[in-house]
């Protein structure tokens, strides 16, 4: 069951995740942003990093947390995060020390979601968020990362249109 303390606190993220889609359609200002909003405002989330699709591998481009994490690419279906991008599908460890396919990034991480970036059946890249308590990440969160993961493949697709459309343009 989410507190009133975590609901207050998702609703700030979304508010101000909102205000950040809204302001612009900048990718690398969005990957940053995202990664600053839920590092910032969720208590639960102490590392979030954003991995883009770049062939068969996941390629770190954001991140917010205390230290940066050694896995900077990661094979497609290795790891949490591999298998997320595999699957199409959110995956939440509520234990990483019982989950295999747990690549450590810190001795604190105790917990992790991992939110597949979509356009209908591609996966673009996901969201990754690590947490210091087990069994950190409910419902709310996958809502609101879900909605955020929505949200920068609408950007994503939008800035690829706007880049065809200068292409098609200098060509001519």
């Amino acid at each position: 069951m989410t507190s009133r303390a975590e609901t207050t606190a998702i609703e700030a993220a979304r508010a101000r995740l909102a205000e950040l889609f809204a302001s612009t359609g900048d990718l690398d200002a969005l990957y940053d942003g995202v990664c600053r909003v839920l590092n910032e405002t969720l208590p639960t989330h102490n590392w979030v990093g954003i991995y883009l699709v770049e062939g068969p591998d996941l390629v770190l481009v954001a991140w917010r947390g205390p230290a940066a994490t050694e896995h900077v690419r990661i094979p497609i279906g290795t790891g949490i995060c591999g298998a997320a991008a595999a699957q199409g599908e959110t995956i939440i460890v509520p234990d990483v020390n019982a989950d295999p396919r747990y690549l450590q990034c810190f001795l604190e991480t105790r917990s992790e979601i991992v939110v597949p970036i979509k356009l209908g059946d591609q996966v673009l890249g996901e969201i990754d968020v690590d947490g210091n308590q087990v069994d950190a990440f409910g419902p709310a969160d996958q809502e609101l990362l879900e909605w955020t993961a929505a949200r920068l493949a609408e950007a994503m697709v939008a800035s690829r249109s706007q880049a065809e459309s200068r292409s098609r343009i200098d060509r001519a």
